[in-house]
């Protein structure tokens, strides 16, 4: 079984931790400055600490409740995101439910990050401010040439799994046909609370597990990762054929179907359109999706968890309300 590392404040510091069955955290060893530092120099401090956990050896050991859990991937970080990788979602957008013939990528500012139970804000004049649950995959080791990422090799560059949530203004994501922009506003990215580091023979682990997110309590999403349609694998061997990776990068595997966007494919192919205006875009975005309860408001609490059906792989769980800018 992996390890639970988190990130976490206590006593006015930034510290490492790996947490125990029984809620306690024990802290990691030594200095390090972010989780790409941690990956690299830190492995031996972290098993330490686990056997520690393990052993209920708990001197020095604090409470998980008594603590402010941090997001467990750092900057610098690349963050590099799928799009339209379930049918579901494809489907909910406008978009063929099979899969395509290519994999849509894009990318997310670093400062998008935040805490898993800190609040997400919504910048002003956004109007349409949606949630994507998805299983973020940390990279472990770098990679400066294109590499075969498969079943029997994935934990060698794969560190472990962590719960995130890709948070979107739609209406300047699709209206002005910005997705950076509308999807790396600060806050939009919490993370963790729980970095899961995988076993060397836990590769499979990625592929059997339950999505679930909840806004003020009702199920949107629930989903599980072998609905995928292209798989972490070979979706990690066509990104190093055209960037490198460094420990500690964080690639989103794409969300499930159930949030806020409902686009029919008219409206999706007009979102398309370099040709149409972007007022008229915004004006025919917001006509289709303006009355939609589904898309966030202020003081909406949106509650993200990943497992497995076993729960012996559990990413913890987010707990974010949306406040406004």
């Amino acid at each position: 079984m992996g390890i639970h590392v988190l990130r976490y404040q206590h006593n006015a510091g930034a510290h490492w931790g790996v947490i125990a069955e029984d809620g306690f955290v024990h802290e990691i060893e030594g200095a390090h400055a972010s989780l790409g530092s941690l990956l690299t120099g830190g492995r031996a401090a972290v098993r330490r600490a686990a056997e520690a956990a393990a052993g209920g050896r708990n001197a020095g050991a604090v409470r998980l409740e008594a603590v402010r859990v941090l997001s467990p991937v750092t900057r610098p970080a690349r963050i590099v995101c799928q799009g339209a990788n379930y049918a579901s979602h494809r489907q909910e957008a406008g978009m063929q439910p099979q899969r395509p013939d290519f994999n849509l990528i894009f990318s997310k500012s670093d400062t998008s990050l935040c805490g898993p139970t800190d609040d997400i804000v919504r910048p002003k004049g956004v109007q349409l401010l949606d949630y994507e649950i998805e299983v973020g995959l940390v990279m472990g080791r770098p990679i400066t040439a294109p590499v075969q990422v498969t079943p029997e090799n994935f934990t060698e560059f794969v560190a472990g799994l962590v719960i995130c949530n890709d948070v979107s203004a739609r209406d300047v994501q699709l209206a002005q046909g910005q997705w950076f922009k509308g999807k790396s506003y600060r806050t939009f990215c919490p993370a963790g609370p729980f970095l899961y580091l995988l076993d060397p023979d836990e590769a499979d682990v990625v592929h059997h597990l339950e999505l679930t997110l909840t806004v003020n309590g009702t199920v949107r999403q629930s989903a599980n990762t072998e609905q995928l349609l292209f798989k972490p694998e070979e979706t990690l061997t066509e990104l190093t054929e055209i960037q490198d990776f460094s420990p500690g990068d964080l690639v989103l595997t794409g969300t499930p179907g159930g949030v806020a966007l409902n686009l029919n494919p008219d409206e999706m192919a007009a979102m398309s359109n370099p040709s149409l205006p972007g007022r008229e875009k915004v004006a025919r975005l917001l006509q289709s999706q303006g009355g939609r309860d589904a898309y966030l408001r202020d003081g909406d609490v949106v509650v993200a968890t990943v497992r497995s059906a076993d729960g012996t792989v559990d990413l913890g769980t987010q707990r974010n309300r949306i406040v406004a800018g």
